[in-house]
């Protein structure tokens, strides 16, 4: 007796086999890719060289969105601004040797910002590994050395079969907090090679969460409850948590007043009776903190800017929520709580008790009007002017992006971010030229959002060649220059020699480029600024003038 199911033809094992077996031609570079899919990325940085072509050549089979700048360098600032803005792990494509070392600056202000920028070198083949001197285009004794005290972790795949592990352990590392660059590297023959791995679509890399220890947030909820001054620092680990709603929810159970770091623009309302907006560099602010009997510093490490350069000297009970644990107690000792900043605050907000305070307000009221008195007195109105129409051609929740340039240090200071993760700079490693690819970046994060990036001319020669990066993906980039002959803040700082420049005509270089230009004025900038910002794609407004700096308490 026969039945239907002994009728069923079973696959041979040589018929399963083909079936498992991946499609031919596949390489290195397309596990690579196949990685990154699965791991969620949609877009990808870089600048394709010749040990990374078989990366690229799979990136052009897949999906992945590529946008390749004009240097490495421009590359990875993009990179760090896309990361900024949108949380995510985002892929740097990089090549061997000098296009690698090209990413260096730029990997070192996304570590001091705590941006999650997975950097992908390509290497020399395998038998040039470990030193052996082949002789190789591009070969360096140790590549990954050059940024294993750079980037938060190191990963080196060195067959096909790693390439997922190392690439997905790398992710994970960049997005566990704190946030930060991380680094892989694949030889060139690895990533050409074919490859019998079949195709990557199970990939795992959730970040770890870093939570605080109970034991210390009931004692500092203990401490702040009973404070008679307490005060609150609030740095860039609230804006890349995600907490400045838990960081205004806490401040004003306390009736405790809020200054932010530079870094931390925009995490507290910069008009809210508590707020003490970001006058760091000012000594009325360093008093005021100073005198604080319980002082809440939350994602920061209270460095040489956030402590107005290192005059700031505690007298009441420091607690530190910090991710990074060697920032722990590194400026002041204090209670040294190592947790993510919403995971921290969550956790105060969970045991502190409320405490009335009708005077705060008025205490804030007092240094920022000190503040004001001081600046009254010197010849800054034009600078003051300045920022103001910023502000007010600026949609509230459009990024800005800030370079090494007087017109910055006063926005680190002075400038209203209106909202969370709005206002970035690269104050974090304190290069040049930041500013533009940066925003570049952030406009391929948030596609239709214009975007501003404001540069002195000196450091706007840093990245003239991705005018054409703007162009080509029609980028929605605003780019304020202001032009003043040379590297105005070294001459703020006394220094005469190598300060003046040569440059362009930056309105018709950007014309050759395609790039629509004009020159603006301190009277029109607001409007110029309103007009660029709600015309699609790219455009660059020039400011001939010169600028000064308020004048340093810290000296």
């Amino acid at each position: 007796m026969t039945h239907d199911h002994d009728l069923v033809l079973r696959p041979t094992e040589a018929q399963t086999a083909a079936a498992l077996a991946p499609p031919p031609g596949r390489t290195g570079g397309d596990l690579v890719v196949e990685t990154l899919r699965s791991l969620g990325a949609t877009t990808v940085f870089g600048l394709p060289g010749q040990h990374a072509l078989a990366v690229f050549d799979a990136v052009g089979r897949s999906d992945l969105r590529l946008i390749t700048l004009r240097t490495e360098n421009n590359a990875g600032f993009a990179a760090d601004a896309y990361g900024r803005i949108t949380g995510e792990a985002v892929p740097l494509l990089l090549s061997t040797g000098p296009g690698a070392l090209m990413a260096l600056p730029a990997l070192a202000e996304a570590a001091a910002a705590s941006a999650p920028v997975v950097a992908i070198s390509s290497q020399v083949p395998v038998a040039g590994l470990g030193g052996g001197r082949q002789g190789y285009l591009h070969e360096l004794r140790d590549q990954s050395a050059s940024f294993r005290d750079v980037v938060k972790s190191v990963h080196v795949a060195r067959s096909p079969s790693q390439i997922p592990s190392a690439v997905a352990a790398a992710w994970e590392s960049a997005l566990s907090a704190p946030h930060g660059p991380v680094w892989v590297e694949i030889p060139e023959d690895v990533l050409r090679a074919e490859t019998l791995v079949p195709q990557v679509t199970g990939m795992d890399a959730t970040p770890h969460e870093l939570a605080p220890r109970p034991e210390l947030t009931a004692l500092a909820a203990h401490w702040l409850s009973r404070a008679s001054r307490p005060v609150i620092i609030a740095g860039g680990g609230v804006i890349r948590a995600d907490a400045a709603g838990k960081l205004r929810q806490l401040a004003e159970r306390l009736n405790a007043p809020v200054v932010t770091t530079f870094g931390g623009k925009g995490a507290f309302p910069w008009t809210h009776p508590l707020s003490l907006q970001s006058w760091l560099e000012d000594r009325y602010m360093t008093d005021f903190l100073e005198d604080a009997d319980v002082l809440l510093v939350v994602g920061s490490g209270l460095g040489e800017l956030s402590s107005n350069y290192h005059t700031f000297f505690p007298t009441g009970r420091v607690i530190q929520i910090e991710a990074d644990l060697g920032k722990l107690e590194s400026n002041h000792a204090g209670l040294g709580i190592h947790a993510d900043a919403r995971l921290g605050l969550q956790a105060l907000l969970e045991t502190v008790a409320g405490r009335e305070d009708p005077y705060a307000p008025d205490r804030v009221r007092m240094v920022l009007s000190a503040v004001a008195d001081r600046l009254s007195g010197q010849d800054v109105a034009l600078e003051q002017e300045l920022l103001a129409s910023v502000r007010a051609a600026l949609p509230p929740r459009s990024p800005s992006f800030w370079d090494m340039t007087i017109l910055s240090y006063w926005a680190w200071s002075a400038f209203d971010a209106q909202h969370p993760n709005t206002m970035h700079s690269a104050q974090g490693a304190g290069g040049l030229g930041y500013a533009f690819p940066a925003a570049l970046g952030a406009c391929a994060a948030e596609p239709g959002t214009p975007v501003l990036a404001v540069s002195g001319d000196g450091g706007a020669m840093y990245s003239i060649g991705d005018l054409a990066t703007a162009k080509q993906h029609g980028l929605d980039v605003t780019w304020l220059i202001v032009d003043d002959g040379g590297y105005g803040i070294l001459r703020e700082y006394g220094c005469e020699t190598g300060t003046e420049l040569t440059r362009p005509d930056f309105v018709a270089l950007a014309a050759s480029f395609g790039v629509p230009a004009a020159l603006t004025t301190a009277d029109t900038l607001r409007e110029d600024l309103a007009t660029s910002l709600s015309t699609p794609g790219p455009s660059v407004l020039v400011l001939p003038t010169t600028l000064k700096m308020f004048a340093p308490t810290h000296v």
